[in-house]
């Protein structure tokens, strides 16, 4: 959960909804179903697929047990990343799990729903006579295009005014063009786990039709999302997409890294791009390289002279505990972001996640700690600490970051300038910022717990 209540799209989970008839995607949290509704829903099904996450694991296991109470007979499948790192402590986990679909799992979740049995389908793990059997791994989906379109399922099972994401248009809609990222960034959860390095895309002529039918389903959404791990990776694709883009004259965001040059940005900006997600981590050299960003504070000053030349915003995402961080490395980063000058920020405390190289960096030097990664609520905490790094610095760094970016007084007038003209933005603002307040509140209590560091 971040700082801001967010709700993302679930568009892994759309393509095994769309390929399985009869079927329905739930996506209770935004919808607000309650576990007992969700439990009550999955009782009418024979088969259900369980998207997890290393954080809320342990709720998912115990809404999978309660399911399996309740209906004995119903089959489960876990997927997503931690699952598929460690397929076989999840089986072990708990009986009420049926087998896990590891990493891409829209076919292998399929064939199970279509009648295959477990012992054919690729890239599955099941127990069988007591013992966990893993299937040879499925390979990756290089023709994406023989996917359904996302936005049918959102049209059948979802309301789409249920998603918000604080710098995106609302309403909004979002799904992928391309699979896979083929940067090495050691912290990043879902190449080195789930959907690998290597980039496989759409054709630009699916992806049109897919962006052609959102808007004949719905009208109404101001934006859509291009939710790919890196929206402009390869110029030539970009180039060829932004042309087949433009003349549907429509308003769209996207993931980006640092090394777009200007051409791919002006052709971006040209086709209907409004705003790029853009991952500078840290304004430190020496962290860049321990993380293998691939990308340095050069160009990524000079990324940033390209957008505001062309008028595209940016929502910088900045992280506090990579490798070799230090109260100086923190202040950096700081200032390199004043530097950048993003239209918003979003400061994150670094998480090692199973089966990522910072997981392993971490274990290997004893710097990972046995504390939860996030409270209660679901807010990010640190499980981590350096040698003069201790938790309740980082949880500190994270909040001095934001409010010494936002209470500057050009910060708050290109706000307010923003929602004086929007009513719907004045209305998510004064949410939003009652929200931080409240998270604010609960972080100082934390750094001030006295609590092991």
């Amino acid at each position: 959960r971040r700082e801001i209540t967010s709700f993302w799209y679930p568009v892994w989970l759309s393509y095994p909804a769309g390929l399985i008839k009869d079927s329905r995607l739930l996506d209770a949290p935004p919808h607000g179903v309650t576990p007992e509704e969700t439990i009550r829903i999955a009782g009418e099904y024979e088969f259900v697929v369980l998207f997890t996450s290393t954080p809320g694991f342990k709720n998912d296991i115990q809404l999978a047990e309660r399911m399996k109470d309740a209906n004995p007979g119903i089959k489960i499948a876990f997927v997503g990343p931690p699952v598929s790192v460690l397929p076989e402590e999840t089986l072990n986990a708990s009986s009420a799990i049926d087998f896990i679909a590891r990493r891409e799992f829209e076919y292998t979740t399929a064939e199970f729903a279509w009648g295959k049995p477990l012992e054919e389908i690729s890239g599955v793990s099941f127990r069988r006579n007591g013992q966990v059997i893993h299937n040879p791994d499925r390979p990756l989906l290089t023709d994406l295009d023989s996917l359904p379109f996302a936005v049918e399922t959102y049209k059948r099972d979802l309301d789409i005014t249920r998603y918000n994401v604080p710098f995106l248009l609302h309403p909004f809609v979002a799904f992928y063009s391309s699979r896979g990222c083929p940067a090495f960034c050691t912290y990043c959860l879902w190449p080195q786990t789930f959907d690998g390095h290597k980039w496989r895309t759409r054709s630009s002529d699916n992806v049109v039709s897919e962006v052609r039918r959102a808007y004949e389903l719905f009208p109404n959404i101001k934006e859509l999302f291009f939710d790919d791990d890196t929206f402009a990776w390869g110029k030539a694709r970009v180039l060829d997409l932004c042309s087949k883009l433009k003349p549907l004259n429509f308003t769209w965001s996207c993931t980006c890294r640092v090394h777009a040059d200007y051409a791919m940005l002006k052709a971006m900006k040209e086709a209907g791009c409004r705003l790029l997600i853009v991952g500078f981590e840290s304004g430190d050299p020496t962290i860049l390289k321990n993380i293998k960003k691939g990308a340095t504070v050069k160009q990524a000053l000079a990324f940033m002279k390209h957008c505001k030349e062309l008028g595209i915003s940016v929502h910088g995402d900045f992280i506090i505990g990579l490798p070799g961080e230090t109260n100086e490395t923190i202040m950096r980063t700081i200032r390199f972001a004043e530097e950048l000058d993003c239209e918003t920020i979003q400061v994150s405390i670094a998480h090692p996640y199973p089966g990522t190289e910072f997981d392993a960096y971490l274990r290997r030097n004893g710097y990972l700690t046995d504390d939860d990664m996030a409270d209660e609520l679901g807010h990010q905490l640190p499980n981590l600490r350096y040698p003069g790094l201790t938790r309740q610095e980082i949880v500190e760094a994270v909040e001095y970051f934001y409010g010494r970016y936002y209470f500057r007084p050009r910060i708050i007038f290109r706000i307010l300038q923003r929602a004086l003209w929007d009513q719907n933005e004045r209305v998510r603002l004064f949410r939003e910022a009652r929200e931080y307040l409240q998270l604010r509140a609960r972080r100082k209590k934390f750094s001030r717990s006295g609590m092991p560091a």
